[in-house]
């Protein structure tokens, strides 16, 4: 069996149009009912074959951000490891990751790149694994693998593992915009009481809204319990909500456990136009205009 020499594939971005945390589990973990959704803002994922290198196996890892790891502590490279040990694959690789998603921002940037690399080693190596199987490896890294693995619109349950596929969200334009400060994921979840939640959202009425193809319902009734967390420690995320509004967003939401937040609006006109507020503000280390789905990045 020939094995490729390159693969090149595309890893995308993923916003939360509800995040809702139902309890926390005896083994630490969080029960979790959220609906994700693809975006077309991704990173470039280039896996190279170099074949075998003085005997001995070797996965080099090369990203456009030099404070990136470029190591086994990066994703990408766990997620090659995972594949490469199981299967007994001795040759070595280089993974050449061109980051566009922000980091550490609630987009799971590292775990669409972990998910490129899991299915880009099938292909490569000729593993012959399904989208299941390459699930089931994935959430030994990382709880939002599984839902990376296949994008799409999905309600996630358990801790983000168990998947339900659901239609396409409506059609839409999404704003994008990450102020300067990175938030530790594993630290908000810690300093969530799941108890305390007053204000749940509304999970099965997006559901029911995007079932109906009605963008407006959708938007309204997205809801992130995570905000009540992250904005009083960065009030920063509550401020360009805010400009988001002004300028005319049906909702505007933090993406994850942060500080990203999106913008749903259904005029191009209009999102443009908080585009272009949001990208001269300075409190906007990032900002990009893109579609809900599988599109490129318009910006």
């Amino acid at each position: 069996m020939r094995y490729l020499d390159f693969v090149r594939t595309r890893a995308h971005g993923k916003i939360n149009l509800g995040l809702d945390v139902l309890r926390k589990r005896e083994d630490g973990y969080h029960e979790v009912r959220m609906i994700m959704q693809q975006v077309g803002l991704y990173d470039g994922i280039e896996i190279q074959r170099i074949g075998a290198i003085s005997g001995f196996r070797h996965i080099g890892i090369e990203t456009n951000l030099k404070y990136l790891p470029s190591n086994e502590n990066n994703l990408a490279y766990k997620a090659a490891e995972l594949l490469m040990d199981e299967f007994n694959i001795q040759e070595s690789i280089h993974i050449k990751i061109r980051k566009m998603i922000p980091v550490a921002a609630g987009m799971a940037g590292g775990s669409s790149d972990a998910a490129a690399v899991l299915k880009g080693i099938n292909r490569m190596f000729c593993l012959g694994l399904t989208d299941m199987q390459l699930k089931e490896r994935g959430v030994m890294l990382g709880a939002d693998i599984p839902y990376c693995v296949s994008g799409g619109t999905v309600l996630a349950e358990g801790i983000g593992e168990i998947l339900t596929t659901l239609p396409p969200m409506p059609s839409c334009y999404v704003v994008l915009a990450k102020p300067g400060i990175s938030v530790s994921t594993r630290t908000v979840y810690g300093r969530l009481n799941a108890e305390e939640i007053q204000n749940h959202p509304d999970i099965y009425g997006i559901i029911a809204a995007i079932e109906k193809r009605d963008i407006v319902t959708m938007a309204k009734a997205m809801g992130n319990v995570l905000e009540t967390v992250t904005i009083p420690e960065y009030p920063v995320i509550g401020e360009i909500k805010q400009i988001m509004m002004n300028m005319g967003a049906l909702n505007s939401m933090m993406s994850g456990s942060g500080p990203t937040v999106f913008g749903i609006f259904n005029d191009i006109d209009i999102a443009k136009n908080a585009y272009m507020v949001l990208k001269g503000n300075p409190s906007c280390r990032q900002v990009y205009i893109t579609d809900g789905g599988n599109g490129d990045e318009r910006y």
